[in-house]
């Protein structure tokens, strides 16, 4: 563990006194670990280490008599270094420098394959190459990958338009745009040059027969064919004199590589199916490391960023320009990174979307970037989240909540707050008293600048129905307002409770709206279940797209999407 246990027993105490105190009950330990992670990216290597150590601290913690947590806090030293340094000093010191970069003429270039939207698992690769492009003053080159050629990868029409839009979105505008299938042509111009040098054929083997030659080592009987004999195959395949599946051109690499896959890699094959953007008038394609070592030459990249899993494509495309004595870019790499919570599959997401199962490319459970920013995830958030990683080459799994809380960190000082209960059921207060008819809460605990707001209160209120049921016969406090002594069972379809007192009690806290004026609310959750419930008068209208934190919910963002028929409030969920 790169600090000290001790010392991270000590965040992680101060981590959770805060959460407590700030949520007014107990802390959570997912939250507690998520802040602690963004808090020290080393610590991500040793998450199951750091994570029994939050639990027994957070466990500690939530032991403590409220005013003990209080008190607590009050006495603790200011910390020894900040938990969350200025977001300009972390993206700073995150990424080293780029090799042999100059300021200006980098050019730096991200590859999407056009299946469906952006999503969490492209972030790194969109906010790295930007983040270089800025830092350099270079260029970023959005580069589509359409090459085409396979029945399982299959190109997505939308997604060219879907792709651009999320960049947007991300905050991030290429230099220039550019589409593989448009460049085919450059392509095969290249290819003879491999021809020339005799390190190019076409290949006639079954696939049966090819994949025994591999692995025995064995060259394929058209290999040694002269020149003349290779080339006029070639130009039969542009021709269509040969079908799908019946001839490829391959590198010439040798047949005793300690990989086999590195064989006799291919370079194009043909398929004659259609292409969203260039119909058939192609039939010969080239493989994505063929493709790129003509492109990063021809486009002028310098430096090529990416997941250490595609080393074998740098090898492929420096094979190819050693053989013809070509100077290209730099490789850089980083680790698998993963956030556990996000289950990510294009291919499921797109079945999903177009059964009508999933709420459109923007559902929450597809984890793309437009899913993000309808829940109000902000581009800020997810920058300084990859930022966070650098380009470690071990492979990292997270949290979700490691990205949640560098969202915290910026919605949780300007949000205003918002009264929701979840499955309410009602609470009538005997006696209430004349001078409590009005309840003045503050739209932010810790910004008065942001003002107040008054609700109507008379003395019928709605709580939620799990934390009215599990504190049945005890006292009680109404949030910011008065003290009850629940009764212990219903009546006639209410709860029925007395008014004690008003002052400030370590008593259990409950959320509470006023029966009167309240709407339904209707917030979407992460996992694309929706949770029914009253909200205070004001979030009956409003702007779409505006935040709230719902007190002790969550974030949420009022959807964007049509108001139902009934006219209910939607909004969706953002994290805690």
């Amino acid at each position: 563990m790169p600090m000290e246990p001790q010392v991270v027993r000590e965040l992680a105490f101060r981590l959770a006194l805060e959460n407590a105190i700030r949520h007014g009950g107990s802390a959570r330990p997912a939250t507690v670990l998520g802040r602690l992670l963004a808090a020290d990216p080393d610590l991500r290597a040793h998450r199951n280490e750091v994570a029994h150590l939050v639990a027994d601290v957070v466990s500690q913690v939530n032991a403590l008599p409220e005013a003990e947590r209080k008190d607590r806090w009050a006495a603790l030293p200011p910390a020894s270094r900040p938990l969350e340094p200025p977001r300009a000093e972390r993206e700073e010191g995150t990424l080293p420098a780029l090799p042999g970069a100059q300021m200006g003429p980098v050019v730096l270039r991200f590859a999407p394959f056009p299946s469906g939207p952006l999503h969490i698992g492209n972030a790194r690769a969109v906010v790295v190459n930007d983040e270089y492009r800025r830092r350099y003053r270079g260029r970023f080159l959005l580069v589509i990958d359409d090459t085409a050629g396979s029945a399982e990868k299959k190109i997505l029409p939308e997604a060219y338009d879907l792709i651009r839009e999320d960049l947007t979105l991300l905050g991030v505008t290429p230099d220039e745009v550019h589409y593989k299938s448009d460049r085919l042509e450059r392509h095969y111009a290249f290819l003879p040059r491999l021809f020339a040098v005799d390190r190019a054929y076409v290949c006639l083997c079954d696939g049966p027969t090819l994949t025994r030659n591999r692995r025995a080592g064995i060259a394929c009987p058209e290999r040694d064919l002269p020149r003349e004999v290779q080339e006029e195959r070639w130009e039969r395949m542009l021709a269509g004199g040969y079908r799908q599946g019946e001839a490829v051109v391959r590198l010439k690499t040798s047949m005793q590589d300690p990989n086999p896959a590195f064989r006799d890699r291919v370079l194009f094959r043909i398929w004659e199916g259609e292409h969203p953007r260039v119909g058939t008038r192609y039939r010969v394609w080239p493989m994505l490391e063929f493709s790129w070592a003509v492109d990063d030459v021809e486009l002028g990249i310098t430096h090529v960023i990416r997941g250490k899993d595609l080393v074998m494509e740098d090898q492929m495309e420096t094979t190819i320009w050693e053989s013809l004595g070509i100077r290209g870019p730099l490789f850089l790499h980083w680790g698998l990174l993963s956030v556990r919570d996000a289950k990510i599959s294009k291919s499921k997401s797109a079945a999903e979307v177009l059964s009508g199962q999933y709420d459109g490319w923007a559902d929450p459970r597809t984890w793309s970037f437009r899913s993000l920013v309808r829940r109000g995830i902000l581009p800020e958030a997810i920058r300084s989240f990859i930022l966070g990683f650098g380009l470690s080459q071990a492979d990292i799994t997270v949290p979700a909540e490691a990205l949640y809380a560098e969202n915290r960190r910026l919605l949780d000082p300007v949000t205003p707050r918002r009264i929701f209960v979840p499955d309410p059921l009602e609470v009538v207060v005997e006696d209430w008293p004349e001078d409590l008819r009005i309840g003045r809460l503050a739209n932010h605990p810790e910004r008065p600048d942001l003002g107040q707001r008054e609700l109507p209160v008379d003395g019928r209120f709605l709580l939620p129905g799990e934390d009215l049921r599990a504190r049945a016969s005890q006292e009680i406090r109404l949030k910011d307002l008065a003290n009850i002594q629940l009764s212990g069972k219903p009546s006639q379809g209410s709860w029925r409770a007395r008014f004690t007192s008003r002052p400030n009690k370590d008593i259990p806290r409950l959320q509470w709206v006023p029966f009167a004026g309240s709407v339904p609310v209707s917030v979407l959750m992460v996992d694309g279940h929706r949770v029914e419930g009253r909200g205070e008068s004001s979030l009956a209208t409003g702007t779409p797209g505006e935040m709230f934190q719902f007190e002790r919910f969550g974030f949420v963002r009022r959807d964007t999407e049509p108001v139902p028929a009934d006219g209910t409030p939607r909004f969706v969920f953002a994290h805690g």
